[in-house]
């Protein structure tokens, strides 16, 4: 019996018992649909993040005082603008390519009838060189603005929305905080990751020290964050070394002390979020495959139901000339069909909930769950194998009946 003779006998032997053969490959089903779907998220939560991370600027580490994340600098901060300006020196530090300092403050904004609490945001024109902030309407943050202290605004996307509706944002005037601001520009969209990243307003950074936090400290005059870019994905380690080889001397801190800034790398934050989401992956990804196990499982029950079935048949056939190794190629062929089936279902499961879900605002991001082809092939290639392997046990056993003795099995 050739191969294809084999695959049209299987075939017909699974028609014929059509409600038998679909219980059997339901666990292949489920454990196929769920493996796809769930590696086809993940996939997709990986880009957003990377897509995130990328925006925020991929060769850049952040800086803080040590112990005051997302507080408001203050003469108590460690860091200053003078620090910045340092940072800056290509000499001392030829891996940094851009420096940006910035402060932060939620503050009430009022347009009209329109008012909400957003975040300010104290800036300096480098900002765009370090993270990525495409100007859709008129301008950024200049360097005239800074050094002039100039009452002028720059709006995220959403924050635009909120308060202008669809007006025309450019040339209005906004009350921040009871001091009125010219609106210069208006951001291009980012989208949202768990909140919003266009909900905000970026002022001159001087305008934000003088108007709103306070000016000078003992140190000079103090900023939030200090947000570096490397010249290169290769150079951030350099980076990071020469920029705390330089706070560390600027701020007389010796060497068995400890640093009063914090270095944040977001290629390091983005590897460790990679890594925890890829375990989780391999989680959700053994859920599944419990599944595909108790299809395995179940289709070898059927095949062995299958071969006490039709003892008779295979002793008839053996009669008639049909080696062992016809035998256990039929029996072999009808349970990789019965999961590969089950493959393909699963698949179109899978493919319907990836479409469903995709577009879905979740917590603040849109979901992506993109079927990859090396999904979809790795999906069949296991199914198969499961069948393959659930079903030699039963096909040896068939193989190996004595056809005297099945042709008296009644």
């Amino acid at each position: 019996m050739s191969l294809w003779e084999s695959v049209l006998s299987s075939w017909q032997s699974l028609y014929t018992n059509k409600m038998r053969s679909g219980l059997t490959i339901l666990g292949i089903v489920i454990g196929v649909s769920a493996v796809v779907f769930l590696v086809s998220f993940g996939k997709g939560h990986q880009a957003n993040l990377a897509a995130i991370f990328e925006s925020m600027g991929a060769n850049a580490i952040y800086i803080t005082s040590a112990g005051m994340s997302g507080q408001i600098a203050g003469a108590t901060g460690s860091l200053t603008l003078e620090d910045a300006e340092a940072l800056a020196d290509p000499v001392r530090a030829p891996s940094v390519a851009a420096v940006a300092a910035m402060i932060e403050k939620m503050g009430k904004v009022i347009y009209a009838n329109e008012n909400k609490t957003v975040n300010i945001m104290g800036v300096t024109p480098e900002l765009q060189e370090v993270i990525s902030y495409p100007v859709a309407h008129g301008r950024f943050i200049t360097d005239n603005d800074v050094r002039r202290r100039t009452d002028v605004a720059v709006l995220g996307s959403k924050t635009t929305k909120d308060l202008f509706k669809t007006e025309e944002a450019l040339g209005k005037s906004i009350r921040i905080n009871g001091r009125e601001f010219e609106i210069v520009g208006v951001l291009e969209e980012k989208g949202a990751f768990m909140a919003s990243m266009d909900d905000f307003i970026m002022v001159p950074l001087t305008t934000m020290q003088a108007r709103f936090v306070g000016e000078t400290s003992t140190r000079g005059r103090p900023v939030q964050t200090i947000g570096v870019k490397a010249v290169s994905t290769d150079r951030i380690d350099s980076a990071i070394e020469q920029v705390s080889a330089i706070l560390r001397e600027r701020h007389h801190i010796r060497e068995d002390e400890d640093d009063d800034f914090t270095i944040i790398d977001m290629q390091e934050i983005l590897n460790q979020m990679n890594q925890a989401l890829g375990l989780f992956q391999v989680f959700l990804g053994s859920v599944g495959a419990v599944s595909l196990v108790v299809g395995g499982i179940g289709i070898m029950n059927i095949m062995l139901v299958s071969v006490t079935e039709r003892t008779r048949e295979i002793g008839i056939r053996k009669a008639v000339g049909a080696k062992r190794r016809d035998i256990l190629r039929q029996f072999l062929v009808e349970s990789a069909m019965l999961s590969l089936a089950g493959g393909l279902i699963g698949l179109i499961f899978a493919f319907i909930g990836t479409v469903l879900v995709t577009g879905i605002n979740l917590g603040g991001y849109s979901v992506k769950a993109p079927v990859s082809l090396d999904i979809v092939i790795i999906a069949l290639l296991v199914a198969i194998s499961i069948g393959l392997a659930s079903g030699f046990y039963p096909a040896f056993r068939a193989a190996s009946l004595d056809p005297i003795e099945s042709l008296r099995h009644e």
